[in-house]
């Protein structure tokens, strides 16, 4: 009898989100798979919660998925876990899911923290329609081009960035969707110092600019009707 993979979402940053239902599911598993065992174990160690822990990260993600689809074959019940967030949302997760999908193992899927869908409601951004790409090409020319094949969907545009790159990154938008285009960049969501910068490209541009160290990765968020730029 096949076991379940239980896919679990864990805080973006404030431990508090973490749902009881969560909590229930990671004291009842037989294992936790999780993107960085030290990151997961803060999190399970603050819970008072002991399991065995196995590292799933994209570098060993081919060899881990037949491991883990031959323990839920076993029986064994799975939870799947990201260092933060959603599992499967911009990480080797999604390959897992869909592979106990095709064997028939049951999936199931505990709702909780996501850091777009946090910073989409935060930014006063249109949330009928959005596109969310998980993280550009890092090569300028490329991401450029990225952009400019979603610049006339007007629909609210989410993307992650690190924080060394968001200057490089704003100037490209500039570039591609003008100056009067709203943004929003969403940082340290959740966290002490959690900050949403917005406003048109030309202000947030300037804001930033004047701005040293700033932190924590990156959630950037644009909408754009305006075809004149």
């Amino acid at each position: 009898m096949n076991g379940v993979l239980y896919v679990v979402s864990t805080p973006i940053g404030n431990l508090e989100d973490i749902t009881l239902r969560a909590l229930r599911i990671l004291k009842e598993c037989d294992l936790i798979a999780c993107e960085d065992t030290r990151q997961s174990l803060k999190l399970l160690s603050h819970f008072k919660i002991s399991k065995p822990l196995i590292s799933f990260y994209s570098y060993n993600e081919q060899y881990k998925v037949r491991h883990i689809l031959d323990k839920l074959s076993e029986g064994r019940k799975i939870t799947l876990v990201s260092d933060a967030g959603t599992p499967g949302i911009s990480d080797p997760g999604n390959n897992l899911i869909k592979e106990s999908i095709n064997k028939g193992i049951k999936v199931e899927v505990l709702p909780g923290a996501s850091a777009f869908i946090t910073a989409l409601v935060g930014s006063g951004l249109p949330t009928s329609g959005f596109i969310f790409c998980g993280f550009l090409k890092r090569k300028p020319g490329k991401m450029k081009k990225e952009l400019l094949e979603l610049a006339n969907l007007q629909k609210t545009i989410i993307f992650y960035e690190s924080p060394h790159r968001i200057l490089k990154t704003v100037e490209i938008c500039f570039d591609v969707f003008g100056r009067n285009a709203n943004i929003c960049l969403a940082r340290e969501l959740t966290k002490k110092f959690e900050e949403f910068i917005r406003g048109t490209i030309e202000e947030v541009l300037e804001n930033i600019k004047n701005r040293q160290g700033l932190l924590g990765e990156f959630v950037i968020l644009i909408y754009s009707n305006d075809k004149t730029k």
